[in-house]
């Protein structure tokens, strides 16, 4: 007998409208498995899409960043950024002292708070650095809350007259929505670094209204490479998040840069010595924002106090600085777009040049949100423009102008200091339409971005992620030594015993496939028991040379791919 189940099926197979639906159905729900895999793989059109989806929300969060340090400028000073030197000038003196140290007061309770729930663990604001972290050791994945929490910190303190840009808050909260929408799709780390790499294009991009310079920042700086795979989905990204800043602010750009006049044949040569004076500037404000921070915190250790209260002492030095200049103050755009129109007399633009320097490094040592880009235009506009004075005064009409140099210096420095030259580039071209600028732009910011690195050993952001242990400078073959650690190679301990090394070396299991190598190559063994990194040193596994050097060439396999395809 049949029973009533397999008569049902009997039936359902003997019905063609049944067995059409179950087809139609299955290659429906096979179309939808292909659809998701593609998002989740970071592949063709999927990643357009998405590309755009990013486009968009990075491109509003800027918007919103940039009201949010308006909203917090117009409470403090009663002015926005492009007025803000002017209304600061017309303060009480205690007010521009006071109005620092209390935002100096808010982010060291903001920096306590995120230390305390896991919003800022290392209690500080999170920028381009981290961005370049997570592309390189974390598959591409940030933290949301941490990275929101960092946003909002960057608008009070910049809102509140800190010495700091806003442009590497905007990229960090830009690839922050990026990596969100990659985590939540489970995408590969392929995909996500790419997605990450199109958040932070459409950041710069909304920041300048330039998108061809905002691709290529993705390309020089997040992404290291230009991989054909990944050049249509960053492009786009980069030309929502322009298409989202000209429909809400217009095509005007964020300078008021003059017409450029026409450059003469001496132009260049005073070009590439204004280069070489702006790699001196670039060497002396990397060193400051390198090596002040862990002296400031070295100074809170002895007294017993708590990094995170950096902010307070800062923000009184940053008030007492714009005592005797309020231009210093904010994000600095409105003494930028001066200099460039030629404002300034040469012993203003001195001084600002030294003050600015000096507000910025101690702005960024003292744990106040806030990025380097907006102050590199800021110096470079500066150190032009007094170079194009000077030349002024020994040429007279036989060159550009001040202006003119003006805008290579401020290309100039700020390419050397991110180590973007080719973007810095492309930003001054979409900003001033000139050639002849944008040439003698090239010039100055590829000696100044040689000279820079030849004496630092790499741009700012590389020395940050060296100071955290990664050499991104040395190119993948050196960062697959301090990515892979042991546990990620090693054998478990099996039939191994502590037999694996005669004379007992060892190696831990967080230890650096790098340090692995060192060991076994200076020990000369094929492999090394592996412990764990406590008091009792557990004897956990095995980890061979073999095995070692096979994980590094698979490594590198993978990157290589991934670069050029």
């Amino acid at each position: 007998m049949v029973s009533r189940q397999a008569r049902r099926g009997l039936t359902a197979s003997a019905n063609p409208r049944h067995t059409g639906r179950r087809a139609e159905s299955f290659g429906r729900n096979e179309v939808i498995n292909q659809i998701g895999q593609a998002f989740r793989d970071g592949r063709g059109p999927a990643l357009w899409g998405l590309a755009i989806l990013v486009g968009i929300c990075a491109g509003y969060a800027t918007l919103g960043l940039r009201l949010g340090i308006g909203f917090v400028e117009q409470f403090a000073f009663g002015a926005t950024e492009e007025q803000l030197a002017s209304a600061a000038s017309d303060l009480p003196a205690w007010r521009i002292v006071i109005i620092p140290l209390v935002t100096g007061c808010i982010i060291a309770v903001m920096l306590g708070l995120g230390r305390r729930f896991g919003l800022s663990p290392d209690g500080r604001g999170l920028g381009v650095a981290d961005v370049l972290e997570a592309r390189a050791v974390k598959s591409g994945r940030i933290d949301l809350k941490a990275g929101l929490y960092s946003a909002v910190m960057s608008a009070i303190s910049l809102g509140g007259g800190a010495s700091a840009g806003r442009e590497g808050p905007a990229v960090h909260l830009g690839a922050t929505l990026a990596a969100f929408f990659g985590s939540r799709l489970g995408m590969a780390a392929r995909g996500s670094r790419i997605l990450l790499a199109c958040g932070a294009a459409a950041a710069v991009s909304a920041s300048f209204n330039a998108p061809v310079a905002g691709a290529l920042f993705a390309f020089e700086i997040v992404l290291g490479h230009y991989a054909l795979r990944s050049i249509a989905p960053v492009a786009t990204s980069s030309v929502v998040g322009a298409l989202i800043v000209r429909h809400h602010f217009g095509q005007a750009p964020v300078f008021g840069v003059p017409e450029m006049a026409a450059a003469s044949l001496w132009d260049f040569p005073a070009a590439a010595l204004l280069g070489v004076a702006a790699a001196g500037l670039v060497i002396i404000f990397n060193r400051g924002v390198i090596h002040l921070p862990p002296l400031f915190a070295s100074w809170t250790d002895k007294l017993n106090l708590p990094n995170w209260l950096l902010p307070i002492p800062g923000g009184l030095a940053v008030g007492l600085i714009a005592l005797m200049a309020p231009e210093i103050l904010g994000v600095g755009y409105e003494a930028t777009s001066n200099a460039l129109t030629s404002q300034y007399t040469f012993s203003l633009v001195v001084l600002l040049l030294v003050l600015k320097t000096v507000a910025t490094i101690i702005t960024l040592a003292c744990r106040f949100p806030g990025g380097v880009f907006s102050p590199s235009l800021y110096l470079g506009a500066m150190l032009g423009s007094a170079f194009g004075l000077s030349l002024a005064v020994l040429a007279g009409d036989q060159t550009a102008g001040p202006g003119f140099f003006a805008v290579i210096g401020m290309g100039a420095v700020a390419g050397a200091v991110l180590g973007a030259p080719l973007s810095t580039t492309l930003i001054v071209f979409e900003l001033t339409a000139s050639y002849e600028a944008s040439v003698a732009v090239l010039v100055a910011v590829s000696l100044a971005t040689v000279l820079s690195q030849s004496a630092l050993g790499g741009s700012l952001f590389q020395l940050q992620m060296r100071r955290r242990g990664y050499d991104i400078a040395g190119g993948a073959s050196r960062l697959v030594l301090q990515m892979v650690r042991v546990r990620d190679v090693m054998e478990p301990l099996g039939s191994w015993g502590e037999s694996a090394s005669p004379d007992g070396t060892c190696v831990y299991e967080d230890d650096t496939l790098g340090r692995a190598l060192a060991v076994l190559d200076a020990e000369q063994l094929d492999n090394a028991i592996v412990r764990e990194r406590s008091d009792a040193q557990t004897i956990t596994g095995v980890i061979t040379k073999a095995d070692a050097q096979a994980a590094y060439a698979r490594r590198l396999a993978e990157i290589s791919e991934e670069e050029h395809r």
